[in-house]
């Protein structure tokens, strides 16, 4: 969930038709998210901002870091990106069709016709 409202807030951000409120929103969220990152290290924030670069690319790396700093537990941030994904698709913005709970989860992927092979121990 918190990828799909980062991604709708950046897309969501280049358009004209988006309010204010969305714009602050989106900025609130990937500060709470960058603050959690950073305690990991440059590589989680460089993901982070690759999102506006590589759209296709970043989605699946900064899952994995969001679940391994423990943002996708985070309820503040959580709420952010409910209230997010809740104010893009009001303005008829576009929200992701996947609503992933990433909490618990070993491998991560979202996204239409992937492979996907893991190795736990």
């Amino acid at each position: 969930m918190i990828v799909a409202a980062l991604a709708a807030g950046a897309t969501a951000g280049f358009t004209d038709t988006v309010s204010d409120a969305v714009r602050q929103s989106y900025t609130s969220l990937r500060e709470l998210v960058t603050r959690r990152l950073e305690a990991r290290g440059d590589a989680a924030v460089q993901v982070l901002d690759a999102e506006e670069v590589e759209p296709d690319v970043w989605q699946a790396r900064l899952g994995e870091h969001l679940v391994t700093a423990g943002v996708d537990r985070d309820e503040q941030i959580l709420r952010a990106a409910e209230a997010l994904l809740a104010q893009v698709e009001s303005h008829g913005g576009p929200v992701s069709k996947y609503a992933v709970d990433a909490r618990e989860a070993k491998g991560v992927q979202t996204g239409d016709h992937n492979t996907q092979t893991n190795h736990f121990s």
